[in-house]
């Protein structure tokens, strides 16, 4: 959206999002206009919408055939999207994708524990290839429009005022705790144990606990604030137990647009690989990350290569995988110790040490 913002700066832009996501792009400058569907919603009934604002291009981001269905149905004269099965005759430009690039697909069970076997055979298959981030597909294609394919950082924006009035409205956070209220501040810690895609995903919950004890030992005026889905919230609970730190639980507690601004308060964010990772690193807030069954080359956080973003891996053979849940013994997550965690946020604190909002 930035890029193509360069590319028209006097041209309305709209995007289509699901709703529960809208809410991303409010103040965002390569936006002029959100509209949203839902699961109630079919191609039709978003055709009719679209085909109302009489847009003269599109751009379809999605690779499904439903995307390009509904910009035809539209009537929209200009559609431009990846080729692919189902969709082609649907646009008006199919972009091939780009060349040389090497997808990593699921790895079977059996290639998993034939992998953590021969762990040769791993760093034959992987070894020295170049993934490039997905977010390098969105800029491939854009280029289509004649925008700059060219990488920068993710950007979302939340004000001043969403932030303030997100840290005052945090039930069970006294207002004496609350940044810039004393003359000792707190310092506000992000958490997010959890991963949508599944448990592969996501670090053991002992060890999001073992961080948080340290870091309250070293940083004893320090509030951790956990984010998540409604369901999310017995999970926030068993970390803040075995913790026994300053943990407020705010999982299904926060609209999108507060828990962006609480992000945006937060110093730093320990989190799985997930959607809350992507939004605090596009506000700017650094972010710590174990990785196991995905691929920080693919979908890391940031524009790659961050230097305020921490990618924790270990060395097991048979990641990535992408799979849901572990076959064998999880051991890409078991093997990232703790201690890395801690490293990395004091690492990051020493750096942000001064208040990063008034």
């Amino acid at each position: 959206m930035q890029r193509l913002r360069e590319r028209f700066p006097n041209t309305r832009i709209t995007l289509l999002s699901d709703e529960k996501l809208g809410e991303l792009w409010i103040h965002h400058a390569g936006v002029d206009a959100v509209m949203t569907f839902n699961r109630a919603d079919n191609p039709w009934s978003v055709a009719r919408r679209l085909g109302a604002q009489r847009f003269e291009a599109a751009l379809v981001l999605p690779n499904s055939p439903r995307s390009a269905l509904e910009v035809w149905l539209a009537g929209i004269p200009r559609r431009y999207g990846y080729a692919g099965r189902w969709r082609n005759w649907f646009l008006t430009q199919a972009v091939p994708h780009p060349v040389g690039r090497l997808r990593l697909a699921r790895r079977s069970v059996r290639e998993v524990k034939r992998l953590i076997h021969r762990p040769n055979l791993a760093r034959a298959v992987t070894g020295g290839a170049s993934y490039g981030h997905q977010s390098h597909d969105y800029l491939h294609l854009a280029a289509a429009f004649g925008a700059n394919p060219d990488p920068l950082p993710p950007k979302l924006e939340v004000s001043a005022d969403e932030i303030a009035v997100a840290l005052a409205e945090i039930r069970g956070l006294p207002r004496a705790e609350q940044p810039g209220k004393d003359d000792s501040p707190r310092v506000l810690l992000g958490l997010n144990p959890s991963a949508a895609y599944g448990p592969a995903k996501r670090w053991p919950v002992g060890r999001f606990a073992e961080v948080i004890r340290e870091i309250s030992e070293r940083v004893p005026n320090c509030i951790w604030l956990t984010f998540g889905a409604a369901a999310d919230w017995d999970l926030c609970e068993e970390v803040a137990r075995l913790a026994k730190g300053q943990i407020l639980n705010l999982a299904g507690k926060t609209s999108l647009r507060q828990m962006m601004a609480l992000l945006k308060a937060c110093r730093v964010l320990l989190t799985n690989d997930s959607g809350p990772m992507h939004v605090a690193a596009a506000l700017g807030t650094p972010v710590v990350v174990p990785f196991g069954s995905t691929s920080p080359e693919l979908t890391g956080p940031g524009l790659p290569g961050d230097p305020r973003h921490h990618i924790l891996r270990s060395n097991a053979a048979c990641a990535p995988c992408f799979r849901r849940t572990c076959p064998i013994d999880f051991r890409c997550m078991t093997g990232i110790p703790a201690e890395r965690a801690v490293a990395a946020i004091m690492k990051t604190l020493g750096v942000f040490i001064e208040p990063r909002l008034q």
